[in-house]
Parts: C-alpha cells; structure tokens; sequence
C-alpha cells in the first residue's frame, strides 16, 4: 500500500464515521445511554478519542526519533496510562476491542462539545504526522495497519454499536 492510498482509505472510512455521528447529533441522541451495553454515543467517541490520541503520540513519536515498546507487565501497563491519560492499545496485556471503562470514566464529566474538539485535534494530529513521515518509515513502523487499528477500525466498531441500537430502539417504537 502507499500513503496516498491509505490516506484516501482513511478519509473515506473517515467521512462515513462522520456522517452517522451527524445524523444522530440532529437527533440529540448523542448522550442517551444504552447504545453498547450502559454507553453513550458520548462514551464511544471518548474511546476512539484516546485510541486516536495514542497513534497520534506514537507516529509524534517515530517523527522525533523517539522509540516506542509495549507495556508487558501490568505494572508498566498502569505506568502507561497514568503518564498518557489513555491505556497502552498495543499491549498485549489489554484487550483491544471493546472500549476502556477507565477512558469512559475519565470523560464522564468533559462536555460532548469539548470530546469532539479534541477528537478533531487528535485525527488532524494524524494526518500531519502521517504526511511527514516517509513512505520507508511507514513500513518499518507496519504504520498503514497501526493507524487503521486506532482509527478506522474503531470507527467501524462505534458504527455497528450504534446502527445496532439505532435498529432497536426504532423497533422498539413501532
């Protein structure tokens, strides 16, 4: 794969992500709970937040030179997430796909406004850190899977919880 392929990939998974959560934000139903288990569509968007913000620090990282290595005991992995404010994603220690209930906690009390500027911030954190780096890096790095999994793949996995609930509460109401 090459960057300009992978970028047009990602804007598009990007947009589709986009789209839905806009749709549901004229609805109001941003802040409802239910969707996945007890979260809120709130709760979802927090968790692909800190996903982001950890890919962002990372390719930050490779860009600086900087060496990055998964947390393997469980005290390197609280270590991690006390110094980040998000858990270490790619740990081997960490079940990666259902959302943190300590990121969930930690926004419970930030307003929907301020997640999704700070969630902006961190996709454009992203795409700039992307953009600088060589296509050589992005293969040393297995970049164009590494990013997929903190982005894309989270935006799938909110979309389904959300066109999930989305069907249940329309049957719900007939």
């Amino acid at each position: 794969m090459n960057k300009t392929t992978f970028l047009e990939r990602l804007q598009h998974e990007r947009d589709k992500f986009e789209n839905l959560l806009n749709r549901l934000g004229f609805a109001r139903k941003l802040t409802m709970m239910g969707v996945a288990g007890g979260l809120s569509i709130k709760d979802l968007l927090a968790d692909v937040l800190s996903r982001e913000q950890f890919i962002a620090d990372r390719l930050s990282e490779i860009l600086h030179g900087e060496v990055y290595a998964p947390s393997a005991s469980y005290t390197a992995l609280e270590n991690f997430q006390q110094l980040h404010g998000y858990p270490d994603y790619e740990s081997p220690l960490l079940e990666k796909e259902k959302p943190n209930h300590l990121v969930v906690y930690k926004f419970k009390n930030i307003g929907m406004d301020e997640i999704v500027e700070q969630e902006l911030a961190a996709f454009t954190n992203i795409l700039d850190s992307f953009q600088n780096l060589t296509h050589n890096q992005c293969l040393d790095h297995d970049l164009f899977h590494r990013i997929a999994e903190h982005t894309y793949k989270p935006y799938r996995r909110a979309s389904l919880e959300i066109n999930r609930w989305l069907k249940q509460i329309a049957s719900e109401s007939k």
